[in-house]
């Protein structure tokens, strides 16, 4: 949007700068002329943001613009002939009138572009010796053009704000889906083992006194399932009960296509022992949740050959080459046996996380 008005800009400049070389106005009422145009030109991309942003009402800069448009209109009137000089008086006028109708509601932008319509017609007609029944057609259809043409802009471009802001909100889903499951399954985890634990702790404290030996195996009994719970937990935290790296796999991409992401995955693993698997699939976990959190991505690629796994997405927001908990915890694990994790951006715009662990 900001280049056509330039564009505009710089052809009705320059048609100013031939009326002027032409002598069909003097200095003094092109210089006059010029600044009425910069008055309506310079503050419209701000208007157009103004508008694009929200449904705001009209303010000071409307009228602002209107009078430069307005002054504009004087000082280059319709040459009498209908040449250069009745385009550029009407489209001033009706640059002016696309935006304000981004400011009405539609019964005042129906007023409003009649009224401009009318004074436009009116003065066309004076000028020109034209009859009012040609000029008239003429500028309407013009007027309602541009009109239309900026309502539908604004209308477009809200519907591509409004999937961009849908997509945002699958994928803060999705992420609070996984975060619901993990807290799920430590509930379950802990859950009962925490109650027995506690009802025996208060039994074993009651018979302390009156039969130290029944005290002596509940407390043996709370030791086993508090080392039982922490197994579990272990459990869990490395890999929700140990992740297969395939269900991973189709469970990232649906995900990820459920944010709006195409995810394509090209897998090679054979073999892979189990821990390999097992750490790659968490790799594959903590990468999906990085794309869903800190990226607007519209492609991911999973590439995995032999003990090398390479995670490709667009749509990165900022650098993340220092890493966040999730990466920092998954290197010193790859570290520990034997194998490395990097990530960040590259080159070509993308984010890349690759991972080797020994086969």
């Amino acid at each position: 949007m900001d280049g056509v008005v330039v564009l505009l800009a710089l052809s009705l400049g320059g048609l100013l700068v031939i009326l002027g070389v032409e002598g069909s106005l003097s200095a003094t009422r092109a210089l006059a002329a010029g600044a009425c145009l910069l008055g309506v030109f310079v503050p419209f991309p701000y208007l157009l943001r103004v508008a694009f942003d929200g449904r705001p009402r009209p303010t000071v800069w409307l009228v602002l613009t209107g009078m430069a448009a307005l002054g504009a209109v004087l000082l280059i009137p319709p040459s009498s002939d209908g040449g250069l000089g009745e385009g550029s008086w009407s489209m001033v006028a009706f640059l002016w009138l696309s935006a304000v109708v981004l400011f009405q509601p539609l019964w005042a932008a129906l007023c409003t572009s009649a009224a401009v319509i009318l004074l436009t017609s009116a003065g066309v007609a004076v000028i020109t010796g034209q009859p009012w029944q040609v000029v008239l057609p003429v500028q309407a259809v013009s007027a309602g053009t541009m009109a239309a043409a900026m309502w539908l802009w604004r209308w477009l471009w809200w519907t591509i704000r409004d999937a961009h802001e849908s997509q945002e909100a699958k994928a803060g889903l999705a992420v609070a889906e996984e975060r619901l499951r993990f807290a799920r399954d430590l509930h379950d985890l802990l859950g009962h083992s925490l109650s027995v634990i506690t009802l025996k702790s208060e039994l074993a404290a009651k018979l302390a006194t009156k039969d130290p030996g029944r005290a002596a195996r509940e407390m043996a009994d709370v030791r086993r399932l508090a080392g039982e719970s922490l197994t579990e937990v272990q459990l869990a935290v490395d890999g929700y009960h140990g992740l297969d790296l395939h269900e991973e796999l189709d469970g990232v991409r649906a995900a990820l296509e459920a944010a709006g992401t195409r995810c394509t995955v090209e897998a090679r693993t054979d073999g892979l022992s189990p821990g390999a698997r097992a750490l790659l699939a968490w790799v594959v976990r903590e990468g999906a949740t990085n794309v869903l959190k800190h990226s607007a991505a519209t492609r991911c690629a999973i590439v995995i050959d032999g003990g090398v796994l390479e995670m490709r997405n667009d749509g990165v927001h900022g650098s993340l080459a220092g890493g966040g908990t999730g990466l920092r915890g998954l290197c010193e694990r790859m570290t520990a046996v034997g194998g490395s994790l990097s990530a960040g951006p590259t080159s070509t715009g993308e984010f890349l996380l690759r991972a080797v662990v020994p086969a």
